[in-house]
């Protein structure tokens, strides 16, 4: 199989996560059947109850978090599923929107435009003051690719690639990750780290097999993923981080968080949750419990 095609999927979700508009209703697909608790839907704030639906924003560009299938227009993916078999416990749907990039997440959030958002989004004490978190996925694993014919000596520290450039994906907690990084490089007498900012976790992948930067660092299972697609690439660095999970975002004080969080609690309960993160081959992120804002960060 040729580059261009392995590619394919990087660049049809790249280009689709711009040429959908924000209001239009993308499908989406998920395997899990779940039934609805009745005692979970009594928690719906009334209106959400009444309309039958749950209005969730996403990014869709990032294999296998939440991407588009080969039809490019139906939504799969860790996060959909887990979204899906939410909604499905407290009794009413889903129906997803493209926020057109990652950056516009926390915007249309807080404009109302969208009810929650799934994009691998970590909790961080400053995204807390504008929006609200519910927490399902312990994302503390990070990854660094980059050319398998770089011939990159395996690290588990950023010590390791002081003076050398390392992309990240815009409005992502990985590039204060590499400015930390950086500031450590240069206090201990070393080069700092080159940051090249990339749109999205595609540009920044197809960057690294074009030669255009030498390595990419963002989450693991996105990243693992794509290594296994994209034959040039390999994994180079393994990143252990002590950070607040991925996290379901809502506008704030949304009657919503509640309801959202009770559900994830029962599917953590029931074995509903470990299997779709089976299905994604990402179980080593599965958490014990979902926690809402402060109570994640204690």
């Amino acid at each position: 199989m040729t580059l261009s095609k392995l590619l394919l999927p990087l660049l049809i979700a790249g280009n689709l996560s711009t040429a959908w508009a924000a209001e239009q209703i993308v499908p989406s697909s998920t395997t899990f059947h779940v039934s609805a608790d009745e005692s979970l839907k009594s928690k719906l704030p009334a209106d959400i109850a009444k309309r039958g639906y749950i209005v969730a924003g996403t990014n869709p560009n990032t294999p296998p978090t939440t991407f588009f299938q080969e039809d490019n227009k139906t939504l799969a993916g860790r996060e959909i599923d887990v979204m899906n078999a939410v909604a499905a416990r407290l009794g009413v749907e889903v129906r997803w929107q493209d926020t057109g990039g990652f950056d516009n997440i926390i915007p249309g959030l807080k404009s109302g435009r969208y009810d929650v958002a799934l994009s691998n989004i970590n909790a961080t004490k400053k995204r807390l003051e504008q929006v609200d978190f519910v927490s399902y996925y312990d994302a503390s694993r990070l990854g660094v690719i980059s050319r398998k014919d770089a011939n990159i000596a395996p690290f588990t520290s950023f010590d390791a690639v002081c003076g050398q450039e390392i992309g990240a994906g815009a409005g992502t907690t990985q590039i204060g990750r590499l400015e930390a990084a950086s500031k450590t490089c240069t206090d201990a007498g070393k080069q700092p780290i080159k940051i090249s900012v990339f749109p999205d976790r595609p540009s920044g992948v197809q960057a690294v097999v074009s030669g255009r930067v030498p390595m990419f660092f963002g989450p693991y299972e996105g990243l693992t993923y794509q290594v296994s697609q994209v034959k040039p690439l390999a994994l180079s660095g393994t990143i252990h981080v002590d950070d607040a999970p991925v996290s379901v975002a809502f506008p704030k004080q949304s009657a919503l968080e509640e309801a959202v969080q009770a559900s994830l609690n029962s599917l953590i309960k029931d074995g509903t949750y470990q299997k779709i993160l089976d299905k994604w081959s990402i179980g080593f992120g599965a958490v014990k419990e979902s926690k809402r804002n402060e109570e994640i960060f204690g």
